[in-house]
């Protein structure tokens, strides 16, 4: 909601600008597009972490079934929620002010791939579980279950939660890289100026 909304709020305020319909002093309309940029780079990077962390809760849901309660008590998550967004919200800030600095592009861009190994990992030793499981009963069955449909209903949700994620989030990062890579290059001005249509899919993520 907050990557949402922000971002409507940062289009619908350069849209009242450009019509003449909001007037402001220059100093003003740039505090508040970094105000409105800060809530957007925070929400982006929350929302990462909220989906490690969401892959981190299932996996110590199947794999430590017995004692979740006592691992994840309520403390600790509500120690985790605001720890992530306190952290989204500082390193935002950072990231805001240094926007220019490669050094900065370059931890966030680790910070996707590093979310998105997590997820992969957690995921697919998730499906081989289960995928074990399943065919541990059907062997125990007499005759013996196929457990084919079952695997493939596994594959393709493992494919639908790590590809929805790779679509969504993949071209934002992607141009990240191509700011750090090759600035100046044609392909690279191309690509550029479709960065609204970037933020657009990370919107659709939320939604799907």
């Amino acid at each position: 909601m907050l990557v949402s909304i922000s971002n409507l709020a940062e289009m619908l305020f350069m849209l009242l600008l450009r019509h003449g319909v909001l007037v402001m002093r220059p100093s003003i309309v740039h505090h508040m597009d970094s105000v409105i940029d800060m809530l957007i780079c925070s929400s982006v990077v929350s929302s990462l972490s909220f989906l490690g962390v969401i892959a981190v809760d299932r996996y110590i849901t199947i794999f430590y079934a017995l004692r979740y309660h006592s691992i994840m008590t309520l403390q600790r998550a509500v120690v985790t929620m605001a720890s992530i967004w306190l952290a989204s919200t500082v390193s935002s800030t950072v990231l805001i002010t240094y926007y220019r600095s490669n050094t900065i592009l370059l931890c966030l861009i680790g910070f996707f791939l590093f979310m998105l190994v997590l997820m992969l990992v957690l995921y697919i030793h998730m499906f081989a579980l289960a995928r074990h499981h399943l065919h541990s009963i059907s062997s125990q069955q007499k005759p013996p279950a196929a457990h084919r449909g079952g695997s493939l209903k596994g594959a393709v949700t493992l494919t639908i939660l790590l590809g929805v994620f790779f679509i969504c989030w993949g071209p934002f990062f992607f141009h990240l890289i191509l700011i750090v890579t090759c600035p100046t290059n044609p392909f690279c001005t191309c690509f550029f100026s479709y960065f609204n249509l970037f933020l657009i899919l990370i919107i659709c993520n939320s939604v799907i």
